[in-house]
């Protein structure tokens, strides 16, 4: 939505940033607004996709933000859209049931701009970046455990877990195991502390990002749940879109791209050879999407010369259909939630059934797991070589 979803490493530290829209030609393009059209923003931050959707003549727009300053500061542009735009302080894995209770069907467009706002990362006290010192909080929308809440109380191995599969730390088990030890002195409440602490114990390598950079995106994400969120925003724009309309969903990182990729994959049957089912096995249900043209769309040269904070953003976008809307799936669910626990007691007052059940369940994880990051990377090196990555029938999570 604005400049400040870009680049989510780079962007821990903080830094001013001008509130232009990511892709916001590419957004409008993929949307195609329409005269009279009913628009969904489904993360309104500073307003740039809803200010560009209600410069289409007779255009509604439904915007949400899970945070209150941003409705705040939304307030001027609902004066200036006289009674064409609807800001409702709401987090975007609602936006089915906010539009319900508004009377509101059939969108013609849903736009998502997933990540954290230039205008938190900037403001200090709101505890997203380690440039400023500032309380250890990080809640998008003020309520709830905060940052601090969670490095206080959360065991060694949670926190090790969180670090490794939200940020994507390699130093996650020396780095939980630091603020354990030091939390036992006195708890964390400041984001400088809890940076030096990561710093000293993880150092980065000359020209690298600051050490703290992706625990801090890893906590942001865990105390908001982001990815959560996420999979259910997508389920529930599938169930707003009217047949013909159209969904564009931006992200910053990989876990997020992920997610959204293998929304649209499973949703439009990509990977799928309904020819080769077995004996007696269910036809597959119709797809829900419809994803034409190359993506992800990335921005442009000129945009990330203007921006740099656009540099890591990616377009994924979908055409819905008349197919029945199929809600929130396993497959989508797991890829948004952290692995379960590798240590799993087998008590004695505890069943069996039970036991083995969740060891079933932890050893699928680590299944899927390892087959999305393998056909990951083939579907790149394919690219880069030209060739094209066919995803064949062999697992239920289809590319």
């Amino acid at each position: 939505m604005i400049s400040g979803r870009g680049d989510e490493l780079s962007r821990a530290a903080g830094g001013p940033a001008r509130h232009v829209p990511v892709l916001r030609a590419e957004v409008l393009r993929v949307l195609r607004p329409r005269a009279g059209g009913l628009y969904l923003d489904a993360t309104f931050g500073a307003g740039g996709y809803t200010e560009a959707l209600l410069e289409i003549p007779q255009t509604r727009v439904l915007a949400l933000d899970r945070d209150p300053v941003a409705i705040a500061a939304g307030a001027e542009l609902v004066h200036r859209a006289e009674g064409r735009l609807s800001l409702v302080q709401a987090r975007f894995g609602r936006l089915d049931a906010v539009a319900d209770e508004l009377g509101l069907h059939d969108f013609d467009g849903v736009v998502l701009d997933v990540g954290v706002s230039s205008m938190q990362i900037d403001t200090a006290s709101r505890g997203f970046s380690f440039s400023q010192d500032g309380p250890l909080d990080m809640r998008m929308d003020c309520t709830g455990p905060s940052a601090a809440d969670l490095v206080n109380s959360e065991p060694e191995d949670a926190l090790a877990d969180i670090f490794f599969h939200y940020g994507e730390e390699r130093a996650s088990r020396r780095i939980a195991r630091a603020i354990v030890h030091e939390r036992a002195e006195a708890p964390f409440t400041t984001t400088a502390r809890l940076a030096a602490t990561i710093a000293r114990v993880a150092p980065a390598k000359p020209g690298a990002i600051h050490p703290a950079t992706r625990a801090f995106q890893a906590l942001r994400i865990a105390v908001n749940n982001e990815l959560g969120e996420l999979a259910v925003a997508l389920g529930a724009a599938e169930a707003v879109l009217t047949e013909g309309g159209r969904l564009a969903v931006v992200s910053f990182h990989s876990l997020e791209d992920r997610i959204v990729k293998q929304f649209l994959a499973a949703r439009s049957g990509r990977g799928r050879a309904p020819s080769r089912l077995l004996p007696g096995e269910p036809a597959p249900p119709q797809p829900t999407f419809v994803v034409v043209g190359k993506q992800p769309i990335v921005a442009t040269a000129a945009e990330v010369a203007e921006n740099p904070r656009a540099r890591s953003a990616k377009l994924r976008h979908g055409l819905r259909t008349g197919a029945p809307a199929r809600g929130l799936e396993d497959s989508t669910e797991r890829l948004a939630r952290l692995p379960a626990r590798a240590h799993i007691p087998i008590g004695r007052n505890r069943p069996i059934e039970t036991d083995r059940l969740q060891i079933e369940e932890l050893e699928q994880d680590r299944v899927d797991e390892v087959v999305h990051r393998f056909r990951d990377m083939l579907q790149s090196n394919f690219q880069r070589t030209g060739h094209r990555f066919a995803s064949r029938n062999c697992d239920k999570t289809r590319m």
